[in-house]
């Protein structure tokens, strides 16, 4: 990349080029039925793209599958290894899959049985692990042993590049958004929508949202670097990170305007919208740009025209039932 913060508008669009062919435009839909208007605040304009249709179920293929085009041939018979209970599990495995290289994926051994088979369905080999820390260091001793490339879930060139392609569609799908609300895990997903809105409409304003009890970024903020957080406390296991890392940080410290929290009540009503308006079953964390816009954001955006995202639906049936059942 050059010296500018993040990625330029023409790396973007030359990431565009090379996923184009394997990855799918997510359909941007406007919440305009009569059932959405009782529940969004009046006079206010809200599309959500859909990326949990994308490939392997959310917005994490685009960057596993930039990621693996990018490596050298050599690499490629190496082969890749990541550590993740989520999206970026099946993102890796379907990523690895598409371009012919062997994937081992390190998982907690409590991750949904959803996800474990759906990555084995792709062909990867999953190696479960006490927790996710364990899954972390059973990555670096395989990257090791078996001399295979790393992929971290969302720190890096890569990922930031393929959340950006990302809000490159949503752009172009509905130009008249002038307020974008974007789910924080890692950090990923934001730092990499926020400069490519940021550098196409300086004007536009990006808000983040974050569990309350996985706050990493709001607390990032707060100190102006990068903290780790010392426990982690949510149903959105996909906005669970406990780390913020220098490379998403420093993006979206930059690119984004503020971010807001939710607690996980908020992020199950928000759900529950989806499944009874849309009939789409949504994990949590593709529940919290809703849940922003109903709960903290919803004085700020009134009168405005507000881009939100689902960002993906991996969750079991079994899984979402349950959770479900606490409202």
């Amino acid at each position: 990349m050059s010296t500018e913060l993040g990625p330029s508008i023409s790396q973007i669009n030359l990431a565009r080029s090379v996923i184009k062919q394997n990855l799918i435009k997510t359909p941007v839909i406007p919440l305009k039925s009569d059932r959405w208007m009782e529940v969004l605040p009046r006079d206010t304009n809200v599309s959500v793209k859909l990326e949990l249709f994308q490939q392997a179920g959310s917005f994490k293929a685009r960057g596993a599958y930039l990621g693996i085009q990018n490596l050298s041939s050599e690499q490629k018979k190496q082969g890749v290894v990541a550590a993740s209970g989520g999206n970026h599990a099946l993102a890796v495995s379907w990523a690895a899959a598409a371009a012919g290289v062997t994937a081992k994926i390190t998982m907690p051994k409590t991750t949904d049985p959803y996800r474990i088979e759906g990555c084995r369905s792709v062909g990867a080999e999953v190696i479960l692990c006490e927790d996710i820390g364990d899954s972390f260091k059973v990555m670096s001793s395989l990257a090791d042993s078996d001399r295979r490339v790393m992929m971290h879930p969302f720190e890096g060139e890569n990922m930031t590049l393929g959340s950006a392609t990302c809000a490159a569609e949503y752009i172009e799908q509905s130009p008249e958004i002038d307020l974008f609300v974007i789910p924080v895990g890692g950090g990923g997903l934001i730092s990499g929508m926020a400069c490519m809105i940021k550098k196409s409409n300086p004007r536009a304003i990006v808000v983040g949202v974050e569990p309350f009890g996985a706050a990493g970024l709001f607390e990032s903020f707060k100190v102006g670097k990068p903290v780790s957080l010392g426990t982690v406390n949510t149903i959105a296991d996909s906005l669970g990170s406990p780390v913020t890392l220098p490379h998403s940080f420093s993006i979206a410290k930059k690119f984004v305007d503020k971010i807001v929290r939710v607690s996980d009540h908020e992020l199950l009503e928000s759900m529950n919208y989806y499944q009874d308006i849309l009939s789409i079953t949504a994990e949590p964390a593709c529940a919290a740009s809703l849940a922003a816009i109903l709960g903290p954001l919803k004085n700020e955006i009134l009168g405005r025209s507000v881009g939100i995202i689902a960002c993906g639906s991996n969750i079991s049936l079994t899984r979402y039932n349950v959770l479900l059942e606490q409202l």
